[in-house]
Order: C-alpha cells, then structure tokens, then sequence
C-alpha cells in the first residue's frame, strides 16, 4: 500500500475493505430490531470531502478550512496505518511516518468518528466515478481475481453490468474502502452506523452503485451482506471467493445499490442521511456550489 502518487490508476490493494472486527459480539437477529442507532454524546461524525468538485446542497455544514481537513486526513492515516499493522493486512514498509497514505485520499469522501478530543476513532472512505469510467481503471480490475484466467472474464463482465446499470439509473459509481476502528468503538452501534453511512452518504450524492473488495477476516463480508451487500455476479452466477496473496487472506467481490439496503435497516440509513445533512464536511480551498457559499457568509465563514 505504498503512496503511488504518479500514477492514475490506484492499485486495487490500497482500495479494499476490512472491517477490523468493528461489529464483533453484535447480532443481527438478536439486537437489530431494538438497537438504537445513535452517537455517544462525546464522538460525533465529521465528513472530509474530495479535493475536486462541487459539494451537493444538501450538506448544510460545510466548512472550507484547507488546515483543519489536512490535519484530519494525517490522523485518518494515521489510525488506518495503526489498524492495518495490528490486523496483519500490511507491512511497516508500506507506510510513511506511520500514515497509510493512498493516492486516492484526496480524490474520495471520508466520514470520520472523533471523540471528544478530535482523535480520529473510526472512518471509511467513498470514491466517486463517472458511470462511463473504464473499468481497468476501477480498483477490483486489479485483484487477485482479475488475474485469474477461469474467472477474469467474467469478473470483467460483471464490473460492466453495474457500470451499465448507472449509466441507465444515472447515478455515479463508487468504490468503498478504508474502513478502520479504534478498539473503543469496535462492537458498538457506532460501528453499525459508520458502515449503514455509506448508503446515506452515497443517497446524498445522489445516489450510487457501490463496488468493493471485501476481506472474511473477522466475518466483515458476511457482516456487510447482512447489513445489504451482495457478492458480485456475472449473467446470474456469483463470482466466488479469492485468495489474495497481498493481504494473505479470502476476499469477496460485492456490489452495494444505495437505493436498496437490509430493508431492517432502512429507517437507520434515513435517520443516518438526515444526520449526514447536518454534520461538519471539510474540505481545502476549492470552488463550492452556491448554497455552499450561501452557508459559509451566514456562518462568518468560521
């Protein structure tokens, strides 16, 4: 997972998804239906939004501070490296200073847990494509699974099935990826919530067809199917589970449609979404969208 930055196309092992065990000892048929999904009072979410681009209307706080977001993403990298090392899914050489810094950062959503004293506890990240991107451009395109001659064809298949439904939906594809948790918020509801964020996040943007690699390791794909994801197929049959050398454990190919969670957890996304409207997005010095600057000046451009 070294920083790559000359080159455009991510490798597909800095864009995978490992849960760390956030979920452990919560059960869905168990606790789901009278689980109440909402922040401790002492940790809040923060949004850190791409360099690039217009922020939807529909996220009221933005903030465009360039200091504040870069200290923030250094801390993101910062837990992600800590995580990754503790979990096995990377080695000291591939971070710097101690960051798991990755070329795609900058360029994706990232929704952050802090505490009550701004220390990053949790984050996931969300990269948005056009629907007309390439798909050898798309991380999954670079996994163990892509090299495989039985099962690349139809990988490659399956990738344009969901870039073809997009483009008929009009909706952007994403990439979901980066998930770490600090061990005090690993089997908690914050923990629910941070991965539920991702619909409400891709809704915000209008809605989106999610790709990810995602680890078994600490039952985080089963974990993700439960909560709405589905492995990848190809002309109806799914594509199978892989042995990936560069984290040396089985990964899964899944889809998410942001339109279409567990319907469980349907009321979670919304409330989610609305908190979502509400919370701290920050982000450099870019051009924002006129109700981004609207909210700026009503708010001293603090």
């Amino acid at each position: 997972m070294l920083l790559l930055k000359e080159l455009n196309v991510v490798p597909y092992y800095q864009e995978s998804f490992f849960l760390s065990c956030p979920l452990a000892g919560w059960q869905e048929g168990k606790y789901a239906a009278r689980m109440k999904l909402t922040s401790r009072g002492s940790r809040r979410f923060v949004l850190l939004a791409p360099t690039h681009g217009l922020i939807p209307a529909a996220f009221t706080g933005v903030r465009p501070n360039s200091s504040r977001y870069h200290e923030l993403l250094a801390k993101m990298q910062e837990l992600r490296g800590r995580i990754y090392l503790e979990d096995g899914a990377i080695q000291p050489s591939q971070l710097e200073n101690g960051r798991h810094r990755l070329g795609s950062d900058e360029h994706s959503w990232h929704l952050l847990i802090l505490d009550e004293s701004r220390q990053v506890r949790g984050c996931i990240r969300c990269r948005e494509h056009s629907s007309a991107i390439d798909p050898q451009e798309l991380a999954v395109s670079h996994s163990a699974l892509a090299r495989s001659i039985e099962w690349r064809w139809l990988l490659e298949n399956a990738v344009r099935t969901e870039l073809a439904l997009a483009r008929r939906l009009g909706c952007r594809i994403v990439e979901l990826g980066g998930l770490a948790l600090d061990q005090v918020v690993r089997g908690t509801s914050e923990a629910v919530r941070l991965a539920l964020a991702m619909y409400a996040l891709c809704q915000q943007l209008g809605g989106a067809v999610g790709l990810s690699t995602v680890t078994q390791r600490h039952c985080s794909a089963s974990i993700l199917r439960r909560i709405g994801g589905r492995p990848l197929e190809s002309d109806g049959a799914q594509l199978p589970p892989y042995y990936e050398p560069l984290y040396d454990c089985q990964m899964e190919v899944m889809r998410f449609y942001s339109w279409d969670p567990n319907p469980r957890f349907r009321v979670w996304v919304e409330d989610i979404k609305a908190e979502l409207g509400a919370v701290p997005v920050l982000a450099p010095s870019r051009t924002f969208s006129g109700a981004t600057l609207a909210y700026a000046a009503s708010e001293g451009r603090r």
